[in-house]
């Protein structure tokens, strides 16, 4: 099994959530947070999630707090908003670290020293595409909406 199927988050609900079942599924992993000017991006990652979830693919949302405190809501609140104002019924975890001394493994992996795509996470709703098997096949800045064509062939390619 990859390193990233490897590990293991805490779910919004407190359970644990474990990469290894997104094994063989195409995943775009997003720093999120409800605050935030690209907060109505959770449209657009519902709307892809919904339209390619059939064909093996998956949105993990990672809540973090790290930019302008804009996820300062408690985890069931933030699983409570999204729900409600975005439709959203891709998984989220538990808030996270992305950058600095308590990042996150999950990060030092996708963004870390060595990493395919290494570099500071820049802002909430960075993206990063991950393979069928485990190993990150691209990085989307925050500003690269859900409904961008390049975001979309990049994952119909990761789905064929």
């Amino acid at each position: 099994m990859s390193a990233f199927h490897n590990l293991n988050l805490r779910a919004s609900d407190g359970q644990e959530l474990p990469l290894a079942p997104f094994k063989g599924r195409v995943l775009l992993v997003v720093n999120v947070a409800s605050k935030c000017g690209l907060t109505p991006q959770y449209l657009g990652l519902e709307h892809l999630y919904q339209t390619y979830r059939d064909r093996g693919f998956s949105v993990l949302g990672l809540p973090c707090n790290e930019f302008a405190a804009q996820e300062s809501a408690s985890e069931d609140e933030t699983q409570a908003f999204c729900s409600r104002t975005y439709g959203v019924s891709f998984p989220l975890s538990s808030k996270l670290a992305v950058n600095g001394h308590e990042r996150h493994p999950l990060y030092r992996l996708l963004a870390g020293e060595g990493a395919e795509f290494p570099g500071d996470i820049s802002w909430n709703f960075e993206k990063f595409l991950i393979g069928h098997d485990g190993r990150v096949l691209a990085r989307f800045s925050p500003r690269t909406s859900p409904d961008d064509p390049a975001l979309i062939r990049a994952i119909e390619k990761a789905l064929n």
